[in-house]
């Protein structure tokens, strides 16, 4: 039987922002999945004691936050893949007095050891899923709770059979302003649950002596497979300016950046991504590849942790999406930050699907821009910075 939804007390969700995401009138910090959530776990969290709940994937705070407002909890423990959402949980927090409330936290077992309730914003990617279960099922109390949601066009019945596989009780509850959530309890014994198969690998021929070694978490964009636009920028890279360091804005799972240290083994590549499992993922493709010692990973938003006019090289394949949205502004953001740290005459190589027609952006952000290589799908450009 489905579990009943309760009203909770009413939460200032247009207070919250995005920011240092992007923001626009067509994007919000909050959707009715996260009211949903919240009015469905209602009764556990008014009962819940602090220290007790964990929450995941909660996109600017609407999920961490109202929790904490609506029913005094502290000691909620936050895991937010990307950096932004965690920044703008922080300000928002702020400016709500809840700061104190809640704690950030990789996905492992120091954000959900001995938790009895899980709010979980639902990923889209079946592997983010897979993992963010077991590492549940693994650590959490042994009767945790689970209140799984998200939007019901962005929910499949397969992931129904993901969260099956390491729990034996997944319920869906009634939709509600094309939102659901799922109920999901019983951790199944370790005997019964799958086995660990994080971080993805796999191995792709890119013209180099040897295959390039990919490696990545479950959250990580595309896995471990090779981007097709990314093969489609690697030979021509080759062309890119000398520089004593280059730039892997937006490193996903390493491929450019573990490309660029073995084609240049004299240089220092600087990854970053504001992806925690982007990072993660870059990493462990590094060391597979045996060049971790030739380069920095780091997460950050945009290119931040470096400085003004600093560099000579940057190369990236920007997103064209914002989560589920598809939304220019990301990439619009990583040129001009692009633009920010390139020194004059520095360069900009980038790769994008060309119905995106990114040139004209490109000469007004970083500087003249030439077209390198061109595809019935991608367009490869470089930048020459002003």
């Amino acid at each position: 039987m489905d579990r009943p939804v309760t009203s909770a007390a009413p939460f200032a969700f247009d207070v919250l922002g995005r920011a240092p995401d992007v923001e626009a009138e067509n994007l919000q910090a909050y959707d009715s999945a996260d009211r949903l959530l919240l009015d469905t776990a209602a009764d556990d969290l008014a009962a819940a004691e602090s220290g007790t709940v964990s929450v995941i994937g909660d996109a600017y705070g609407a999920l961490t936050l109202g929790a904490a407002a609506l029913h005094g909890l502290h000691g909620l423990r936050v895991q937010q893949d990307p950096l932004s959402g965690e920044l703008a949980l922080d300000a928002n927090a702020r400016d709500l007095g809840l700061g104190d409330t809640y704690s950030h936290h990789g996905l492992d077992r120091s954000l959900v050891a001995g938790a009895r309730l899980v709010l979980l914003r639902l990923p889209r990617s079946l592997d983010a899923l897979e993992e963010i279960a077991a590492v549940i099922a693994r650590d959490a109390h042994p009767e945790v709770c689970i209140y799984a949601g998200g939007r019901v066009k962005h929910m499949t019945t397969a992931m129904n059979d993901v969260l099956g596989r390491y729990f034996g009780s997944v319920t869906a509850g009634l939709g509600r302003q094309k939102s659901r959530v799922l109920t999901v309890s019983v951790p199944l014994p370790e005997t019964e649950r799958p086995e660990p198969r994080f971080p993805l690998a796999a191995a792709y021929d890119v013209g180099l002596p040897v295959p390039l070694q990919l490696r990545a978490r479950g959250a990580a964009f595309g896995g471990a497979a090779l981007d097709p636009g990314t093969r489609f920028l690697l030979p021509h890279l080759a062309q890119a300016r000398p520089a004593a360091e280059v730039v892997d804005l937006g490193c996903g799972n390493g491929a450019i950046a573990a490309y660029l240290a073995l084609t240049r083994p004299e240089v220092r590549v600087l990854a970053s991504d504001q992806s925690e499992a982007a990072v993660a993922s870059t990493a462990l493709t590094l060391e597979a590849n045996g060049v971790a010692g030739n380069a920095v990973v780091r997460r950050a938003d945009a290119l931040s942790w470096l400085s003004d006019a600093s560099q000579e090289l940057v190369v990236l394949n920007p997103p064209f999406h914002i989560g589920a949205t598809v939304h220019a502004g990301i990439a619009l953001k990583l040129f001009a930050d692009a633009a920010r740290v390139l020194k004059p005459g520095g360069e900009l190589w980038t790769v994008w699907n060309s119905h995106l027609a990114y040139k004209p952006a490109l000469n007004r952000l970083v500087g003249p821009t030439r077209q390198v290589a061109r595809n019935p799908k991608f367009t490869v450009t470089v930048s020459t910075a002003r």
